[in-house]
Formats: structure tokens, C-alpha cells, sequence
């Protein structure tokens, strides 16, 4: 009895010394396989990390076009300075040297015809450098930009591993349940001009048929819905300018819908940028989008990539060519207006045209408004959008010219300009109006 017992037991233990032996060489196999699943995780961190590096060097690339094409903004307006100085500073020196020769004059009764042209002539000219000739730079020359890293340093920082434990493996929701409350992802959100972009993320542990976006005015409103889809990325456009969005989004099945997650805020540009757009043939708009020419002789309507619908806008459009010949009209219009034909004529736009010695406006193709003085290569149409007291102001070289009422007007209005043939144009947009710009006039044209 005693061997049997022994010999079962001798048994047992080598069993126990051939499973060993097995599972010996097994971990010796998973070495092997651990250094193949090491190389496999650092060849997709290799290339997770290069992807990322690309798109930062992509973005970078963005970042200094950008700013270059503010430099090239910036120097095109000093330049343009320059040669309103240079100008100016000619006239006022051959002025100077002409009444110093007649100041020399003997006879009395020859210097006395003179005068009073000579004095006008000098009073013009003071005005002149009063008025337009204002000793600093039209635009400041430093760039007041801070490149916003902060987030992203955080990001790369905190960026580590999820670890996924195989044993526990959760399928998503079959039973008939209202999917969970979808999340934001923070990271992944921006707001461009007067466009946001909002990403969000399912519940981990839900079954979704959609999801519901919705964002409220920017004034801390009520919510309304943007988007019903099953994208978990969506871009809304025409935005109110200077305005702090909140976004919520909730999923939905068949069974029901998810709460809402906790709004994400999300803050539109101060000021307006926008480039020229026009599909019309006899337009020619240059790379950068700012400068337009035209090949008619006919009008044809160009329009701003960007539309208004509050807040206060101001822009310019320097006047690169003008022979004098043709009308220039600056203004405002619905997307959907005739654009072969002068900018005001029809009921959508509203316009100042202008010529080289006088100015009218016109809105629905009645004129109205008749002002004296015109425009010349090198001058400056600046115009005044002041949406909270319904008013559009027309600006030649920093004087105001006219007005118009947008009393009952609403909806979105879009920068628009009408020009024709040997006319080019440079439109200046992201400024902010000038001080004495911000008052309203006592009276306001009908």
C-alpha cells in the first residue's frame, strides 16, 4: 500500500516537473514575442508622433503665410503713406517757393492781384495737412500677436498611453437603453473668424443611432439646434462677430435620446477678415484675395468671403488705379443680388458710387445724397458698418462723406464693391473703426 501511494505521488511530481519544463519554453517563446510586440508598439508610436510633427509643421506653415500677408498689408499701407507724403510735400513746397517769388514782387498794384489766390491757395493747403496729413503711420508697424501654445504644450506633456486590459472587455448596450451622455472633446474644438468648429465623443459603453448639436445666440440665450447626423465633428458658419457661444450635443437611438452634456463656450474673432470673391470672368482677384481688378467696361459686384449680422465692422479699400473715367460703388449687399450691374441699383445693396469730383448714394436704384468732392489714385474709401444703431458710413480719406439708414434691415449683409474697367482696388479688412468713427451723425440719410 505504502509504494502505491508512493509511486502515485512520484507520479504527480513529475507531471508537475514535465508541466514546468512546458511552460519554461513557453515564457522563453514570449520573450521572443514580447521584443516583436515592443518593435510592432514603436513603429505606431513612430509614426503617431510623425503625423502629429507634420500636421504642427503644417499648421506653422499656416501661421506664417498668415502673418506674412499682414507684413505685406502693413508695408503696401506705408508705401501708400509714403507717397501721399511725398505728394503733398511736393505741392507744398512748390507752393512755398511761388509765394516767396511773389512776396519779392516790387509793384504793389501786381502783388495785390496775386494775393488772394495765394492766400487761398496757402489756406488749401494747411487744410490739406490738417485734414489728411496726420504725422503717425496709417497702420501700427508691430504685429500684437501671441501665438496661443499654451494648450497644446499642456497636451503634448500629458500625452501617454491608454492601457487596454483585455480581461474585462465591455460590449456596448444591446438591452434597449438610452445611449449615455456623449462628451467634449476640448482639444479638438476652435472658433476661426466667425466660424467654431465642435468635436465630441460617444459614451464608451452606448449604442448610437445620432447625435443632436445645438448652440444658443451668443448672448447667453436659449439653445437651438445646428446639426442632427451621425458626424461627431461639425463646423457652423456665419456667426456673429465678438460673441461667446455655448454648444451642447446629446446622442440618440431607437429607444431614446441621452441628457445633454455640459455646454462647451467658445469665443468668435473681435474684428472681421475677409478676402474679395467674385466667380464673375472679367474679375481678376489676386492670390492673397485683397487686391480686384476688372477687365469691363460694365460694373460687375464682388463680394466679401464674410457676412455681418451685429456688432460694429469697419474696413478700406485703397484705390490703387482710378483714370477718373468710371464710377466706383462701395458697400453692402444680400449674397443673392444681381452682380452685373452698379453695386445699389437693385433692393439687396446699398452703395456710395463715387466719381473723381462728386459722390452720390443709392440704395434700390434711387440716388440720393449728392456730395462734392471725389476720389484719385492713392486715396482711401473707408467704410463704417454700426449694426447696433442701423447705419452704414462712407469714409474718403478719413472725412466722412455720407450715410445711409438700415433702419428695418436685417439678416446677413456681406462687404460688396462694384468697379469696372481701368479700376484697382485693395480692400484692408480687421480694423478697428477709429475713435472718432464711433459716433453717429445727428442726421442719418433716409
Amino acid at each position: 500500500m505504502a509504494q502505491t501511494e508512493l509511486s502515485q505521488a512520484l507520479q504527480q511530481l513529475s507531471e508537475k516537473a514535465r508541466a514546468a519544463t512546458e511552460f519554461i519554453h513557453t515564457l522563453k517563446t514570449l520573450s521572443d514575442e514580447v521584443h516583436g510586440n515592443c518593435r510592432e508598439v514603436e513603429g505606431v508610436i513612430v509614426a503617431q508622433v510623425d503625423a502629429l510633427v507634420e500636421a504642427l509643421q503644417a499648421r506653422r506653415t499656416d501661421l506664417i503665410n498668415w502673418v506674412r500677408r499682414q507684413r505685406d498689408t502693413k508695408v503696401h499701407a506705408l508705401r501708400e503713406q509714403v507717397q501721399d507724403y511725398t505728394h503733398t510735400l511736393q505741392s507744398t513746397t512748390a507752393t512755398i517757393h511761388f509765394c516767396i517769388e511773389a512776396l519779392k514782387e516790387s509793384d504793389p498794384a501786381s502783388f495785390m492781384e496775386a494775393q488772394e489766390v495765394l492766400e487761398e491757395r496757402v489756406c488749401t493747403m494747411t487744410r490739406d495737412w490738417e485734414q489728411t496729413m496726420v504725422p503717425e503711420p496709417r497702420i501700427p508697424p508691430v504685429f500684437n500677436l501671441t501665438l496661443d501654445d499654451k494648450t497644446l504644450l499642456t497636451a503634448i506633456q500629458q500625452l501617454t498611453f491608454i492601457q487596454l486590459k483585455r480581461p474585462v472587455v465591455t460590449q456596448p448596450k444591446t438591452d434597449g437603453s438610452a445611449p449615455g451622455t456623449p462628451s467634449m472633446i476640448p482639444l479638438e474644438c476652435s472658433a476661426e473668424n466667425n466660424s467654431v468648429t465642435i468635436a465630441w465623443a460617444p459614451h464608451p459603453t452606448s449604442c448610437v443611432t445620432g447625435y443632436t448639436l445645438e448652440i444658443d445666440d451668443g448672448s447667453n440665450g436659449p439653445f437651438r439646434e445646428v446639426y442632427t447626423g451621425e458626424e461627431t465633428v461639425c463646423t457652423i458658419d456665419g456667426l456673429h462677430f465678438n460673441s461667446i457661444y455655448r454648444a451642447r450635443v446629446r446622442a440618440f437611438n431607437n429607444t431614446g435620446n441621452s441628457s445633454f452634456c455640459e455646454p462647451l463656450c467658445l469665443q468668435t474673432a473681435e474684428v472681421a477678415w475677409f478676402t474679395l470673391e467674385s466667380n464673375h470672368l472679367d474679375h481678376t482677384i489676386s492670390e492673397n484675395g485683397f487686391t480686384i481688378s476688372c477687365d469691363s467696361y460694365e460694373h460687375r459686384v464682388a463680394l466679401g468671403s464674410v457676412g455681418f449680422s451685429r456688432g460694429i465692422h469697419y474696413w478700406e479699400f485703397n484705390i490703387e488705379k482710378y483714370d477718373g473715367n468710371a464710377d466706383i460703388a462701395f458697400g453692402l449687399s444680400r449674397i443673392d443680388i444681381c452682380k452685373e450691374m452698379i453695386l445699389g441699383k437693385c433692393g439687396g445693396s446699398w452703395s456710395m458710387y463715387i466719381d473723381n469730383e462728386r459722390s452720390w448714394l443709392m440704395h434700390s436704384g434711387e440716388h440720393f445724397n449728392r456730395s462734392a468732392g471725389g476720389v484719385r489714385t492713392g486715396d482711401t474709401v473707408g467704410l463704417l458698418l454700426n449694426l447696433p444703431e442701423k447705419t452704414l458710413g462712407f469714409y474718403v480719406n478719413g472725412d466722412l462723406q455720407g450715410y445711409l439708414s438700415l433702419t428695418g434691415v436685417n439678416g446677413v449683409l456681406y462687404p460688396a464693391v462694384s468697379l469696372n474697367r481701368s479700376v484697382i482696388l485693395t480692400v484692408r479688412t480687421g480694423l478697428k473703426p477709429p475713435k472718432h468713427y464711433l459716433g453717429v451723425p445727428p442726421e442719418v440719410e433716409a
